[in-house]
C-alpha cells in the first residue's frame, strides 16, 4: 500500500509535466559512447515513452569514439586543436563510416519491439538526411582543420515537416556544403544550432557527468544565463564536458530556447527524472529565475486550491470555496516555480486602523525548505507599505513560531480591527500575531 500511495503522489506531481510537454519540441544530443557501451537500449524506451507523450523530438548523436577506434586500426594520426578535430582526408573517410555505421544502430534500436519492453508496440519513424548545411571552419590558432566545419544553416521547415508527421528526427555530426562537400561538424554546434533555429523548448545534453557542480559534492540543479555565464568567465576548473556544453545552453537560452538541461547518460532513467519531477538530477539553466512572484489572477484558482486544501483538512488553514476564492482572487500573490504554483499569501486590507491582514500563506510540500514563505512574507510586507498599512497581523494555530522569528510579536484579539475582531472564531482560538511596518 505505502508503494502504491507513492507511485499515486509521483504520478500526480508528474501530471502537469505530462501535459504541459505535449506538442513541445525537445532537441536531445548525446555523443558516441552512449551507442558503443550499450546505453542506447535504455535511452530508447524513454524516446519512446515521450513521444508516446506528444513531444516532438529531435536527436543529435556525436560519433568520436567510433571514429577513434578506426584512425587507430589504420594507423593515422589524431589532431585536435581546440577540442576540434583536425579532419584530413584519412579522418573524413573514418567520420563518414562511423556516422552511417552509429545512424543505422540507431535507427534499429528505435525499430525495436521486443514483448515485455517499454518498446513493445512501437509504432517509431525515424527521419534523417540532408537537414544540416555547413561551412569550413578554417584556420583555428594557426592550423588549418581542413574538412572540419561549422553549421551554416538548419533546415527548420523541413524538420518541423517531419515532426508535423509524429516522426522523430535525427541528425548526424554532418553537414553538406552547396557545393557538395562534406564536413565533420560537433554535436554540440549541431544540437545548439537546431535548438535554436527551431525554437526549441528543451535542449538536453546528455554526458558523462552528473551536472555542473555546486559546493562540495552537489550538483546545481538550477542555473540563469547570467550565473552560467559567471561560472564561465570566472575560470572555474569545469568537468571537461560542462566545458563544451554549458556555453552551449547559455548561446541556446540566449536565442530563444526556454530551457536546457545537462544530465548524466550513466544514470538509468536520467531524462524521465529531470523531465517529471521537482527538482530533477542534474543541471537546468534557463534564461530568468524559476521562481517568479506575481498578483494571482482567476485561472490560478485551480492551483491555489490545491495547494491549500491540503492544510485545510488538517486545520491549519481556514476552509476556502472556489466561489470565495474566485471572489477574493485579487487579495492573492502567486509564487511560481518553473509555471507551477509553488505557494501563495493573500493580504486583507482594513483602512480605517490603517491595518493588514497576512492570510492563507502556504507553501506546496515538495518546495519547502528553499525559502519560498520568506519570499511571499517579504513580498505582503512590501505591498503592505506600499499601501500606507502601519501593521500587519496574522492569525494562526499551528506556526507561531515561524512568524516570531520573523519579527512578529503576540497579540490579542482586541488589538484586531474592529471588522476583524466581529469575525474571530473564539471556538478556534487562533494566535493573534502583528508586526509593525
Amino acid at each position: 500500500m505505502k508503494d502504491t500511495a507513492h507511485f499515486v503522489h509521483w504520478f500526480r506531481s508528474a501530471a502537469p509535466y505530462i501535459h504541459g510537454f505535449r506538442n513541445k519540441t525537445f532537441v536531445i544530443a548525446f555523443g558516441g559512447e552512449l551507442v558503443s557501451d550499450g546505453g542506447f537500449v535504455q535511452l530508447a524506451h524513454d524516446v519512446n515513452l515521450l513521444n508516446s507523450l506528444g513531444v516532438r523530438l529531435v536527436l543529435v548523436h556525436g560519433v568520436r569514439p567510433q571514429v577513434e577506434a578506426r584512425l587507430t586500426e589504420n594507423g593515422a594520426t589524431i589532431r585536435y586543436v581546440s577540442g576540434l578535430r583536425v579532419t584530413d582526408d584519412a579522418a573524413l573517410a573514418c567520420v563518414k563510416e562511423a556516422a552511417g555505421t552509429v545512424r543505422v544502430e540507431i535507427e534499429a534500436l528505435l525499430s525495436l519491439g521486443v514483448a515485455n519492453t517499454p518498446m513493445a508496440g512501437a509504432d517509431i519513424r525515424v527521419a534523417s538526411g540532408n537537414f544540416v548545411t555547413a561551412k569550413p571552419i578554417g584556420v583555428i590558432e594557426g592550423v588549418d582543420l581542413l574538412h572540419t566545419g561549422e553549421v551554416r544553416k538548419i533546415d527548420a521547415a523541413a524538420i518541423r515537416r517531419r515532426l508535423d508527421q509524429h516522426d522523430i528526427v535525427l541528425l548526424s555530426p554532418i553537414g553538406y556544403s552547396p557545393t557538395g562537400e562534406i564536413f565533420n561538424l560537433s554535436l554540440e554546434d549541431v544540437a545548439t544550432q537546431a535548438a535554436v533555429e527551431l525554437a526549441a523548448d528543451k535542449l538536453i545534453f546528455l554526458m558523462d557527468t552528473e551536472g555542473v557542480p555546486g559546493k562540495g559534492r552537489t550538483i546545481r540543479s538550477a542555473l540563469t544565463v547570467s550565473e552560467a555565464r559567471q561560472m564561465l568567465e570566472q575560470n572555474r576548473k569545469l568537468p571537461e564536458d560542462v566545458g563544451y556544453y554549458l556555453p552551449c545552453t547559455v548561446a541556446a537560452c540566449t536565442q530563444g530556447v526556454k530551457r536546457a538541461h545537462l544530465i548524466s547518460r550513466k544514470r538509468d532513467g536520467a531524462l524521465l527524472s529531470e523531465l517529471f519531477t521537482r527538482d530533477g538530477v542534474g543541471t537546468m539553466v534557463s534564461p530568468t529565475p524559476l521562481e517568479t512572484l506575481r498578483p494571482a489572477s482567476i485561472d490560478d484558482v485551480g492551483g491555489i486550491l490545491g495547494l491549500i486544501e491540503p492544510l485545510e483538512r488538517e486545520g491549519i488553514l481556514v476552509r476556502r470555496s472556489r466561489e470565495l476564492l474566485e471572489m477574493e482572487i485579487e487579495r492573492f500573490l502567486i509564487l511560481e516555480s518553473d509555471g507551477v504554483v509553488a505557494g501563495c499569501a493573500a493580504l486583507y486590507p482594513f483602512p480605517e486602523e490603517q491595518a493588514a491582514e497576512l492570510a492563507c500563506l502556504a507553501v506546496s510540500q515538495e518546495f519547502r525548505g528553499r525559502g519560498f514563505g520568506d519570499l511571499l512574507l517579504a513580498a505582503a510586507e512590501k505591498n503592505g507599505k506600499k499601501a500606507g498599512f502601519k501593521r500587519l497581523f496574522v492569525l494562526t494555530t499551528r506556526t507561531e513560531h515561524w512568524f516570531e522569528e520573523r519579527g512578529f510579536v503576540d497579540s490579542s484579539p482586541d488589538r484586531l480591527p474592529q471588522r476583524k475582531q466581529a469575525l474571530y472564531n473564539y471556538k478556534r482560538k487562533s494566535k493573534v500575531l502583528e508586526k509593525q511596518l
